[in-house]
């Protein structure tokens, strides 16, 4: 993807998560999407739901990070290793301590908006598009759409999160990964002043 294309897909991602979290800010209940949603997954059994989570859980995501990092190591490419770390970490420290209680939408006695399950998931996923080409780019970004679905219908049945903390996590995702790229890269190609 080309840097003006990332600027323009990461500006229209951030604006779409803050609209629809501001739509939902301070709300206890779901809407009527959400809902719809909730009926559809409802009564699949805990064990399909479970495993439709787990390509969101940090036990699964960390190795594959890990694993993408070393690729790029050995690669001879520090920069991306460097993104590869920077790109999912600061997307879940920004959506866990900023938005998370900033858009103060609570499922329970949990702050919802948007999902963190959603935002680690999307990032990783958004890390290897990057990084990849031609093909594999299409391959990751097809896979990454069926496990966010999947993984959706497991967040929303097992009650974790609304459909649209899904929603608003996946778009804030993709913004703050490419945001990050756009810093990462901005800074190994400025020049060197103290020479």
């Amino acid at each position: 993807m080309r840097v003006r294309q990332q600027g323009i897909t990461a500006a229209a991602c951030v604006l779409f998560a803050l609209v629809l979290g501001l739509v939902h800010a301070g709300e206890r209940v779901p809407s009527d999407l959400d809902d719809a949603a909730w009926s559809a997954v409802d009564g699949w059994p805990h064990g399909v739901l479970r495993a439709l989570v787990l390509p969101t859980e940090p036990y699964v995501l960390l190795p594959v990070l890990a694993a993408v990092a070393l690729w790029c190591l050995r690669a001879a490419r520090p920069g991306d290793a460097l993104f590869v770390v920077l790109g999912p970490a600061v997307a879940v420290a920004v959506n866990t301590w900023v938005l998370k209680p900033l858009f103060d939408r609570w499922k329970g006695d949990t702050l919802v908006y948007p999902s963190g399950h959603t935002v680690s998931m999307v990032a990783t996923l958004v890390v290897v598009a990057v990084l990849v080409d031609g093909r594999a780019r299409v391959v990751t970004a097809v896979v990454g759409v069926v496990l966010l679905a999947c993984a959706a219908a497991g967040m929303v049945g097992l009650g974790y999160h609304y459909v649209t903390d899904v929603v608003g996590g996946a778009f804030f995702a993709v913004f703050a990964v490419l945001a990050v790229r756009g810093l990462v890269r901005s800074r190994r190609t400025r020049p060197d002043r103290g020479r």
